[in-house]
């Protein structure tokens, strides 16, 4: 593993990352050609209530949420990441394509729930590996990569929505099916290429404190920083509605529908772009005052969401919203595992993966009722404000 760090510093990607960001891509590629238009396509044809829509994201994001304090924890104990994350990825890219033949909001559900099923298996393993497989000096820098990578399927998945809709006159459903190609490609890549490269002997994972003896479930075992940090970001996460809302919020201002890909696509390739020069900046200067500026960054885009009455404001914001994710999704990930032995690594990932899953059950959730009484702009400025606060608890209590 030493070797494979070694690479990092001389400007080459150790394999296991280079093959996760692969990875990340194509299954992102995959899960981005649905996510722009599944709530267009629950809200037009299922005919669902924002509310409904809510909960099915909600639900989506949060109800496996536990799973990725268990992958965690399994992965520490038995040293294998490549296990979990093929049964992870596996099956959320297995269900994807059926939204095509779904009729009912309760059908929606299940997909969805079997999708984020998987990623709960899959998350905690996931980041292990990157963090072992990176030097300290620029863990920022590994995960920015992966990030990056995401990012850019992300961008790709709405640009083939896009296509696919435009030529096929809006049908929903082929983009449904077409997204198990790149899915398909991932599960090729990560079965036959990615190899166990963060496993260690069961001597090496007890002496780095993944025992059966050490690994319990609960935050009284974790140093304080990453139990504070834990905590405010979870806080953070119950007011972060899903991204759903967001395209919602355009078709309301006035966005064609078949143009909302391409906003996602925006977004997403800033995200890309900016990912891994944001990580190494983190390795300069320090993860904190990255992640600051991240959450006040995202307080100011979703104050102009809520705010925003021309599509010209739509675009620009989602131009924004690509570099708060630059500005936070990876670097998170790298600051605990500065903040944690490398034993205990996949149960630090599966924890705070899980309180902060938790906490994205009622997010989505208060959100529909509240844009449903009060208004998108109330629901999109209660989120600004709790995001602001986050990044004010971080700063004060110096965690």
């Amino acid at each position: 593993m030493k070797r494979s760090m070694h690479r990092l510093k001389g400007g080459r990607m150790p394999s296991a990352i280079w093959i996760m960001g692969w990875v990340s891509l194509f299954t992102d590629l995959s899960g981005q050609m649905i996510m722009p238009i599944l709530p267009l396509y629950m809200t037009t044809v299922l005919h669902l209530q924002v509310a409904e829509v809510g909960i099915v994201e909600g639900v989506g994001e949060s109800v496996a949420s536990l799973l990725k304090l268990y992958s965690g924890l399994l992965t520490d104990r038995l040293g294998k990441r490549k296990l979990f994350m093929g049964i992870g990825y596996g099956l959320s890219n297995l269900v994807k394509p059926f939204f095509a033949i779904s009729g009912t909001w309760t059908q929606v559900l299940l997909i969805r729930f079997a999708d984020r099923f998987g990623k709960g298996i899959r998350v905690s393993p996931r980041d292990a590996l990157i963090a072992d497989s990176a030097s300290e000096e620029e863990r920022g820098k590994a995960f920015g990569f992966r990030r990056a990578m995401d990012a850019l399927g992300a961008a790709l998945g709405p640009l083939c929505a896009f296509g696919v809709l435009a030529f096929a006159e809006g049908n929903y459903r082929l983009v449904f099916w077409l997204s198990a190609v790149p899915g398909g490609l991932a599960m090729i890549l990560l079965v036959v290429f990615l190899k166990d490269r963060g496993s260690r002997s069961p001597r090496d994972r007890v002496i780095g404190g993944a025992s059966r003896g050490v690994q319990r479930i609960g935050i009284r075992q974790w140093d304080r920083r990453f139990v504070m940090f834990t905590l405010v970001f979870s806080l953070f996460t119950a007011a972060n509605f899903s991204d759903a809302f967001l395209a919602l919020q355009a078709q309301q201002v006035g966005m064609k529908p078949a143009l909302i890909p391409l906003a996602y696509f925006a977004f997403n390739l800033v995200s890309s772009v900016s990912s891994m020069p944001v990580g190494a900046l983190s390795d300069r200067i320090g993860r904190r005052p990255v992640l600051i500026t991240g959450l006040f960054l995202f307080a100011a885009i979703y104050f102009g969401f809520g705010m925003a009455d021309t599509v010209a404001w739509i675009w620009i914001l989602f131009v924004l919203y690509g570099l708060y994710y630059a500005f936070t999704d990876g670097i998170q990930k790298a600051y605990i595992a500065d903040l944690v032995p490398e034993g205990r690594r996949g149960a630090a990932m599966g924890t705070f993966n899980a309180c902060t899953g938790i906490a994205a059950l009622p997010a989505s959730i208060w959100a529909g009722f509240a844009w449903q009484t009060l208004g998108s702009a109330a629901a999109f400025g209660i989120s600004a404000g709790v995001a602001a606060l986050a990044a004010l608890l971080i700063l004060i209590l110096k965690i």
